[in-house]
């Protein structure tokens, strides 16, 4: 994999020597690689753990817990960082939706951010920024139509969790505290997330689209999404949603194909619709068999320039 660093340098200043970052979700695939990108980058990086924490590069933070019954010295530790980076959140696609399930990915996303905010909020030196971790999930699923921030979310379970998801750090914004809510598209590559699970599923001679295969992927290379961060973190004129997907998404039966082809391997006959809502029920229908095409309208526009803008371009990067 091409350092994420060694090209896209330029597209974001150093940051002041001590300035320092706190991360929720830093254990995750985004917040791992963001973790060393900040370090290396010269940036004072803390994590919020939910245990007891072992060195001064962690604080003690429970996402549920309302800030008011936080001890007073652990609400301390909250004090004089520059920046929270708010990436923590049940997996969404852990399992089948249930009932349980359900409530506990609105509460990993809209309680605990509400918690986290309302902290922050109460400080003496709160941070001067606020990226959070949101979802193209809340958009349309069910259209053809090119989605930018401008377009509202949905009703439905997605549209109403990252609604709620993004509402919840409203409040910073009395504080003056710039706001980034990063509407993050199909995160790609091997150590994580989609393309983890599909890679030896294609090597099996197994890969095949889903359903018709008309439905639309939207989809950014990981590095690339670390670099948005980066850019967002340092660009004081991004604010509010911005659409974290490559400019270059793709129908499903094209992402097959392309990612086919980069392994070496035929097309499988495609896996019906059928065989999917039986395995994972509505979680299946939202997440796999149904897509948004998501553009990045606001990153561009702000001059942030993709390293891997097209499909072919970012298993290249990520599966060399």
């Amino acid at each position: 994999m091409l350092n994420p660093l060694s090209r896209d340098s330029e597209l974001t200043s150093p940051p002041q020597r001590g300035e320092s970052v706190l991360i929720t979700g830093s254990s995750g695939l985004v917040g791992t690689e963001l973790t060393k990108i900040l370090e290396s980058q010269g940036y004072r990086v803390v994590k919020a753990v939910r245990r007891p924490p072992r060195s001064s590069g962690e604080l003690e933070w429970q996402p549920l817990i309302p800030f008011e019954q936080i001890p007073v010295d652990q609400r301390a530790a909250f004090e004089g960082f520059d920046a929270v980076i708010h990436l923590a959140g049940e997996n969404i696609a852990g399992g089948r939706w249930n009932k349980n399930r359900k409530e506990r990915i609105r509460n990993s996303r809209i309680e605990s951010t509400q918690n986290l905010c309302q902290l922050l909020n109460s400080l003496e030196s709160p941070p001067r920024i606020f990226l959070s971790a949101s979802a193209i999930g809340g958009y349309s699923q069910t259209t053809d139509k090119a989605q930018t921030e401008e377009d509202p979310f949905v009703d439905g379970f997605l549209g109403e969790v990252c609604s709620g998801w993004e509402q919840s750090s409203e409040i910073l914004e009395e504080k003056g505290i710039r706001r980034v809510l990063l509407r993050i598209g199909l995160v790609l590559s091997p150590h994580g997330g989609l393309l983890q699970k599909l890679v030896p599923i294609f090597k099996c001679f197994l890969g095949g689209k889903i359903s018709h295969g008309q439905q639309w992927m939207s989809w950014v290379d990981l590095d690339d999404l670390i670099q948005i961060i980066l850019f967002s973190l340092q660009n004081q004129k991004i604010k509010g949603p911005i659409n974290c997907t490559a400019p270059g998404a793709v129908r499903n039966e094209d992402f097959t194909t392309i990612l086919a082809a980069k392994l070496r391997r035929p097309v499988a006959p495609r896996v019906p619709a059928l065989a999917l809502k039986v395995l994972y029920g509505e979680m299946g229908q939202a997440l796999i068999i149904n897509g948004a095409r998501v553009l990045p309208t606001k990153l561009e526009a702000a001059g942030y320039r993709f390293r891997h803008p097209d499909l072919p371009s970012c298993l290249r990067n990520q599966l060399t």
